[in-house]
């Protein structure tokens, strides 16, 4: 597992309300990533698809780079995911389907499949209790009775479990500022290979999007 923050990034405009999860949550893990990154909760889903080629009114879209020493990504797709307390879930099995060559779930599918990918996640809590307890705040059966449910928000830990219960590789990335497009900030799983991981987009305390990043021969998908 491998994680970094950008000293300077903006959540976007179009993503959902932010909620900070302090009073939100009765537990919370020991400080990594930030705490619990927090799902928020909205009336209605997020369906909009956000080109790489939108961000911005400053940044020029042919850009490629490095900055903090981390690739710079501006042709990408953003996959709205809806803010129901499942956005991680959901981002995830998204990003797994694609990756196992099935095509995108339907709002209602992708439900079914972050639910079931929760209840996994929290079963392999259980399996590894030997190396997760350390890293879990509060009492570790409390807490995963409280991960089964399905409208608490997931996280570092959270996304953790899920490539292990999955056994595919995920990358999270956020906007970064400075750089006018997205910088990968965190890495799980990479024991189960470093080729096409699951991709979700962190908007800072608040939402996981579904994420696309065309490969090197692939033109921008519209997914």
């Amino acid at each position: 597992m491998r994680l970094f923050l950008p000293t300077q990034s903006k959540i976007p405009e179009n993503s959902c309300k932010i909620w900070r999860n302090s009073g939100q949550r009765n537990h919370t893990s020991a400080g990594l990533f930030i705490g619990f990154l927090a799902c928020c909760s909205a009336s209605e889903p997020v369906r909009a698809e956000v080109s790489g080629e939108s961000r911005g009114n400053n940044c020029d879209s042919s850009t490629t780079g490095y900055s903090h020493g981390k690739k710079v990504y501006t042709d990408y797709s953003v996959i709205g995911i809806p803010g129901d307390g499942r956005c991680l879930f959901r981002s995830v099995a998204h990003g797994a389907c694609l990756r196992s060559g099935k095509p995108p779930p339907d709002e209602n599918l992708q439900r079914q499949l972050a639910d079931e990918l929760r209840a996994r996640v929290a079963d392999e809590f259980i399996k590894r209790r030997e190396e997760t307890e350390w890293f879990i705040e509060g009492d570790f059966n409390t807490y995963v009775a409280q991960i089964r449910k399905c409208h608490v928000w997931g996280g570092e830990p959270e996304l953790l479990m899920a490539s292990h219960a999955l056994q595919m590789p995920i990358s999270v990335y956020m906007y970064d500022e400075d750089a006018c497009g997205l910088i990968s900030i965190a890495e799980y799983g990479q024991e189960y290979g470093m080729d096409n991981p699951i991709k979700v987009l962190y908007h800072g305390f608040g939402h996981y999007d579904a994420l696309h990043i065309p490969g090197k021969k692939g033109s921008r998908s519209k997914l």
